[in-house]
């Protein structure tokens, strides 16, 4: 039972991301170094040892998505 509403959470969430229009990638500090981490599954997409450099790949990656799902940024 506990695995069924978690899975409809998850299923929720998603389509409330997907609406809103939130981002799908985040950037998160591990250690010396930046993850570009994909929301929908945690899955690690990248990294890059700058900042900036991780925001322009998270930003890459969203336009990207953006266009395979047919919305333009």
């Amino acid at each position: 039972m506990l695995a069924v509403l978690l899975e409809r959470g998850k299923t929720l969430r998603a389509e409330a991301r997907e609406k809103i229009g939130a981002p799908r990638f985040q950037v998160k500090c591990h250690g010396h170094a930046w993850d570009v981490v994909d929301v929908t599954t945690g899955a690690i997409q990248g990294f890059a040892f700058t900042y900036q450099a991780a925001l322009r790949f998270a930003s890459a990656m969203e336009a990207g998505a953006a266009t395979k799902r047919g919305v333009m940024q």
